[in-house]
């Protein structure tokens, strides 16, 4: 594959790269509105923040560590390549998350704001690590796995695990914390689920 350009149905190595970029920010942009809100999302970056305010450990180390086990799964079933680009857009997620929290300040008025705010930029972010062949680890990678081999949608996978994190969170925080919470992951899982099909996009990197 060259630099600069590709095929029409492949991404070249320069726009997989600005689309890490691009991803990158959005999601720990999303990550920074949940958090600066008191609220947790679904997935394993859910589980992270969760654990991250239970433990008062950094959301990136948490983050990082809950997706080591997913890898293995990755290279068996998906991929080196897939295994590698995710790696590094959990790595660089990870670290740009942690520098947005210690660097902005966000004022929120309501948690309604961090919910949605911070559920679009996750959703879009989200998006373009998907259509450039990686995924933010864990679930994702389970959710893309079976949308590519049983073509059951990678948001309905997401929902069901995240039904699994809000149950637990229901005991650990308060109902309108968890409602809020509940609201952008549905808001994010509904983003996914009518943008990210392989019949609608084509290009692979």
């Amino acid at each position: 594959m060259l630099l600069l350009s590709a095929p029409p149905d492949r991404h070249s190595l320069v726009e997989d790269a600005v689309a890490f970029v691009i991803a990158t920010t959005l999601v720990a942009l999303g990550i920074v509105f949940l958090q600066t809100a008191g609220l947790f999302t679904g997935q394993i970056a859910g589980a992270a923040l969760i654990g991250s305010y239970l433990g008062g450990w950094p959301f990136g180390l948490v983050f990082f560590l809950l997706n080591l086990p997913f890898y293995v799964f990755a290279a068996l079933r998906m991929g080196w390549m897939f295994t590698i680009k995710s790696f590094i857009a959990v790595m660089m997620m990870s670290s740009c998350t942690e520098f947005f929290a210690a660097t902005l300040t966000i004022d929120m008025p309501h948690p309604v704001y961090g919910a949605i705010i911070g559920s679009v930029c996750a959703g879009l972010g989200l998006l373009s690590f998907f259509r450039h062949g990686a995924s933010l680890g864990g679930i994702g990678m389970l959710a893309l796995y079976l949308q590519d081999r049983f073509d059951f949608r990678a948001g309905v996978t997401q929902l069901i695990f995240d039904a699994g994190v809000f149950i637990v969170a229901f005991f650990l925080f308060d109902p309108m914390t968890v409602l809020w919470s509940l609201l952008g992951a549905a808001f994010l899982n509904v983003i996914i689920a009518l943008n990210h099909r392989r019949d609608r996009y084509v290009a692979r990197s």
